[in-house]
């Protein structure tokens, strides 16, 4: 019972069709579904923003989706507006076999700072809860899939191995944007922090 399965945002907005498609997004849910049975525990995380979100270049006057800006924690991508709460673009691909989740983490919702780990938002300093849950549990072994692989998979996997935990991200049941190098960087992060990829 110490090993967890993490979902990472399999929502409507980052599939085919969505705000911030990321490509081939729906082909992992079937897989992800069938991993779900060999795990005592799967968690889902969502991401969640509010309307006119710091993150969102729609929120900065003259500003396009993908240049950069400073916040007060750090550099920070504009996004285009994406998986705004309540909305179908926020809602789990429907495909998803969300039936399965002991747990969904909300992220980003605070509309000051954007949140990227299933652990703590961008400032790497406010947590989300997850870590706690999965200590009173009794889980040290996180498995992660999802979206995306070179941000919210990419930072998720990192604090999680960060914090102790023996972290297995499969490849291939995530996608990524691949950003200017992106997920290249993100696959040399992961390995620097101690993360194996399978």
């Amino acid at each position: 019972m110490t090993k967890a399965l993490i979902v990472i945002d399999i929502q409507n907005d980052f599939c085919p069709g969505g705000a911030l498609a990321v490509a081939g997004g729906d082909e992992i849910v079937p897989g992800v579904n069938a991993l779900m049975a060999e795990f005592p525990a799967v968690i889902l995380t969502q991401d969640w923003h509010p309307a006119g979100h710091s993150s969102f270049a729609s929120s900065h006057d003259g500003a396009a989706p993908f240049s950069m800006t400073d916040m007060p924690y750090g550099p920070q991508v504009l996004w285009p507006d994406h998986c705004v709460q309540g909305s179908d673009g926020a809602a789990f691909h429907p495909a998803l076999d969300t039936d399965r989740a002991d747990l969904v983490i909300r992220k980003g919702y605070n509309p000051a700072i954007d949140s990227y780990s299933a652990f703590f938002e961008n400032d790497q300093a406010t947590p989300t809860g997850l870590e706690g849950y999965l200590r009173s549990r009794g889980i040290t072994d996180l498995t992660m899939v999802g979206l995306a692989t070179d941000f919210c998979v990419n930072f998720s996997a990192t604090d999680a191995a960060r914090l102790g935990f023996a972290v297995t991200v499969r490849r291939d049941l995530c996608r990524a944007i691949d950003m200017e190098g992106s997920l290249g960087a993100a696959m040399e992060g992961m390995a620097a922090a101690g993360v194996r990829v399978a």
